[in-house]
C-alpha cells in the first residue's frame, strides 16, 4: 500500500457477529464493544498505517470490514 494512499475503514454493526478475528488481527485498529461486536479503536479510521487492517477485513468471516481507498 503506497504510503500516499488514505483508506476508510467501516465496521457494518448489522452484520458483525463479534468474531472478533479482526482484533486479533489487527489489534492496533480494531477492538470489540461491551455488546462484543467489533468497533474501530478511537482515530482509527483510516487504519492508522497498520499494514494488518487489510488481512482483518480478509479474515471476517461475515465481510462486515469495509476498506476504501480514497
Amino acid at each position: 500500500m503506497p504510503s500516499d494512499t488514505k483508506l476508510s475503514i467501516a465496521v457494518d454493526k448489522d452484520v458483525c457477529i463479534g468474531a472478533g478475528q479482526c482484533a486479533l488481527t489487527a489489534p492496533g485498529v480494531f477492538t470489540q464493544d461491551d455488546d462484543g461486536f467489533s468497533e474501530l479503536l478511537p482515530g482509527k479510521e483510516d487504519g492508522g498505517g497498520d499494514p494488518l487492517v487489510r488481512d482483518a477485513a480478509r479474515v471476517c468471516p461475515v465481510s462486515a470490514i469495509t476498506i476504501t481507498e480514497e
